[in-house]
């Protein structure tokens, strides 16, 4: 019986595909496969029974990625699965952003129960007077998932989008609409667009990449959205650049103690992945990771290990392999079943920066000493038998 771990409640429907095969325990320490959404593992002790994490969301701040990869911790993510809970709240910022709608909705709050109210709302309408988005320049920065549905959405309600990722796969390439420029620098970007939408992950590359310089090459009264993370856009730069005029309005989704007061800034508190919708996604997703990993070793959307898919095992045994990407580790791996006469029918090796997975399809079952020769290989982190 496998054991799962919630750290967090995580929607029934994606419980639901766990088979009788698996049961949920409470304590951390008993399970092979942890969900998690929003808790976090960093003060956690890692058990060595645990095989993988899975995290119903895509960002994975919350989680000792290097920690868990050097234990031989598989952990996931589920990108795209909140993708159009995410567009649709983007949408949803243009508008806000171009209209001063919040300020309109509080103004007749003020004046409610006023018998002269309709005459009221001529006089006082002029004050709330925004802009159309259609004909406008959107600049998104950061073509996949969320960034694709954000670019092909604006791009239907009549903006004239420009694209920016160096790195765009090939399933974002065909999924984006051929209205949307795809533009080769931010540069283009900060110096034609009206309204910039930022949609990048949290790396040390791209830390306040929204900053003071950034906005000396933008249009004045440009408008800043940010539905990805928090630390992309320098807080201070931003306050400047509000009070100068050279941001009319900051849209963030990730409100703290600078941005929720701050003058020009529409603060939502981190909503944007916050439906029925996008929650039921992610749990189906990530159960579906977690049991492809434990029943076949199969590595989907993985953020510290590299992607393998070798389907299931029809031969006597696989042999799943976590360890340090190092030169003569797969010679020292041959050795090992060679000496014991294990032949190897299917093999596939990939790695990800200092990480590597090797997944291995035996003719023959794999004994305990050839296991126990595999794990003092130096640099292997984790030796886990799928099959045999």
């Amino acid at each position: 019986m496998r054991k799962i771990c919630c750290l967090n409640p995580i929607a029934g429907c994606g419980l639901e595909r766990f088979t009788n095969e698996y049961e949920q325990v409470k304590d951390p320490a008993e399970a092979e496969g942890i969900l998690v959404r929003s808790a976090s593992m960093h003060e956690m002790e890692l058990p060595d029974g645990l095989q993988a994490v899975a995290r119903a969301g895509a960002g994975v701040n919350n989680i000792p990625l290097d920690a868990c990869a050097k234990k031989g911790i598989v952990v996931f993510n589920t990108p795209g699965a909140n993708k159009n809970g995410v567009k649709e709240l983007v949408l949803a910022g243009l508008f806000l952003t171009s209209r001063d709608i919040i300020g309109g909705i509080e103004w007749c709050r003020a004046h409610a129960g006023e018998p002269d109210i309709a005459k009221l709302v001529e006089k006082g309408k002029k004050a709330f007077a925004g802009r159309e988005i259609m004909g406008k320049k959107l600049g998104v920065i950061g073509l996949g998932a969320i960034g694709c549905e954000v670019a092909n959405a604006a791009s239907a309600l009549g903006m004239e989008v420009y694209g920016y990722d160096p790195f765009i796969s090939v399933n974002a390439a065909w999924g984006l609409s051929r209205s949307v420029k795809h533009i080769m620098d931010t540069d283009t970007i900060y110096r034609e667009c009206d309204y910039i939408t930022v949609h990048v992950p949290l790396m040390d590359s791209t830390k306040h990449m929204i900053g003071r310089e950034a906005f000396e090459k933008m249009k004045d009264g440009v408008v800043i959205l940010n539905f990805a993370r928090d630390l992309l856009v320098d807080d201070d730069d931003m306050e400047a650049a509000l009070k100068s005029g050279k941001v009319s309005r900051y849209i963030t989704d990730f409100p703290n103690e600078k941005t929720a007061g701050m003058e020009g800034v529409i603060a939502i508190p981190h909503l944007g992945a916050s439906t029925e919708e996008s929650e039921d996604n992610c749990a189906m997703m990530a159960v579906d990771e977690l049991r492809e990993y434990l029943e076949n070793g199969n590595i989907r959307n993985s953020v510290n290990y590299p992607p393998c898919d070798m389907g299931v095992c029809a031969d006597a045994g696989r042999l799943a392999l976590l360890h340090a990407n190092i030169p003569n580790m797969i010679g020292q791996i041959t050795s090992i079943l060679a000496k014991d006469n294990i032949n190897i029918a299917h093999m596939t090796n990939s790695s990800r920066d200092v990480y590597a997975y090797t997944l291995l399809d035996l003719e023959d079952p794999v004994d305990g000493e050839a296991l126990r020769h595999l794990r003092a290989i130096p640099g292997m982190y984790k030796v886990r038998v799928v099959k045999g």
